[in-house]
């Protein structure tokens, strides 16, 4: 099975298209906004050289289902559970980028018992700043405009373009990572299920959501930020921000990349990950030790 081989379960009668290969710690690879797993295609085969890597299509992106309903984080976190109980993965080192930093955050808040490090890359959730674009199309009825801004038969042209280029060895990485994204757009249930992922995170004055308040919790739990300087989504000021926020925590600032350091710098990317896997210890949280960070008791002594 190659590294990119589509895999597919289904949870409480939805399908979750899923990627997974290599051996080793599990790796949990969590895509942005509008994204999929093939975000991760530059680190994934990589990254398994010396670890089991799942990627998931999160539910209403990519190829899994896009039912109506709940598209918050805290829905987005709950189904990361179960599809690792699913697919008998205890636990992992999560690997969050934009959307999908926030999504681990939770997940890590939630489920603290599942989540052995985490990684967060240009994530979301961390401040109030974020691209216009995307709180334009967070303003009401901006699902009525997105078919004239993203055309079924823009997808066709495009994709034949990225072939053309590909063929002839140009690699544009960061083009390559927002075209994905539109792509997606072009077809009415993605829309759909965007402007509702959307919503749940971000209005009309920026992002709904920060954790910024509960950062505290990750004192016991290794971390590791990894952030563009040039990212024009959200401002690198938020990775900064968050890095004096967690005791502990590393902070890799990768210089003239944008809002896709996992794609735009792959190797540099996948380095950094191994040698903080590496050089870090898994931690495995009780319910008691979650108590103690919430009361700010010290740990518990053996």
């Amino acid at each position: 099975m190659s590294s990119f081989d589509l895999q597919r379960v289904t949870i409480h009668g939805h399908e979750v298209v899923y990627r997974r290969c290599g051996e080793g710690p599990p790796l949990l690879l969590i895509h942005g906004m509008a994204g999929s797993s093939t975000t991760w295609r530059e680190a994934m085969p990589i990254l398994a050289r010396s670890h089991d890597v799942i990627a998931p299509d999160l539910v209403g992106h990519g190829g899994s289902a896009k039912p109506p309903g709940d598209y918050s984080l805290g829905a987005f976190a709950s189904g990361l559970r179960d599809l690792m109980g699913v697919l008998d993965v205890p636990r992992a080192t999560v690997v969050g980028q934009s959307l999908g930093g926030g999504v681990a955050m939770q997940l890590a808040y939630q489920h603290p018992e599942l989540v052995e490090r985490m990684v967060l890359v240009s994530s979301g959730g961390l401040g109030r700043e974020v691209s216009w674009l995307l709180r334009a199309a967070a303003l009401p009825g901006s699902e009525y405009v997105m078919p004239a801004l993203f055309p079924a038969f823009v997808r066709s042209w495009g994709d034949s373009v990225s072939r053309f280029l590909l063929r002839r060895g140009v690699r544009a990485p960061r083009a390559a990572a927002m075209w994905d994204a539109y792509a997606g757009l072009t077809e009415g249930d993605n829309r759909k299920a965007f402007v509702r992922t959307l919503r749940a995170v971000v209005d009309a004055g920026g992002q709904a959501v920060n954790a910024n308040d509960r950062l505290y919790l990750t004192a016991r739990m290794a971390t590791l930020i990894i952030w563009g300087d040039n990212d024009p989504i959200i401002p690198v000021a938020h990775a900064q921000a968050a890095h004096e926020a967690m005791p502990g925590s590393r902070l890799e600032i990768f210089e003239g990349c944008g809002h896709f350091p996992h794609a735009e710098e792959p190797l540099r990317f996948t380095d950094t990950i191994n040698d903080f896997v590496r050089t870090t210890d898994g931690v495995s949280l009780t319910a008691a030790d979650y108590l103690d960070l919430l009361a700010g008791r010290p740990p518990q002594t053996a």
